[in-house]
């Protein structure tokens, strides 16, 4: 899991991004690199990845 540094979204590969039309179990790392936070609208940079 990511969590976003700017407003605590976390990205869940198991969840995917449905509301961006990121299917379920897509890795972090392989979103597009057009992908952005769908609450903050930050890029993948200000992602850090959760242990």
């Amino acid at each position: 899991m990511h969590k976003c540094k700017v407003c605590g979204y976390v990205y869940d590969s198991t969840i995917g991004d449905p509301v961006n039309g990121i299917e379920p179990e897509t890795p972090f790392n392989q979103l597009p690199p057009e992908w952005r936070c769908p609450v903050c609208g930050v890029t993948k940079d200000d992602f850090v990845e959760l242990e």
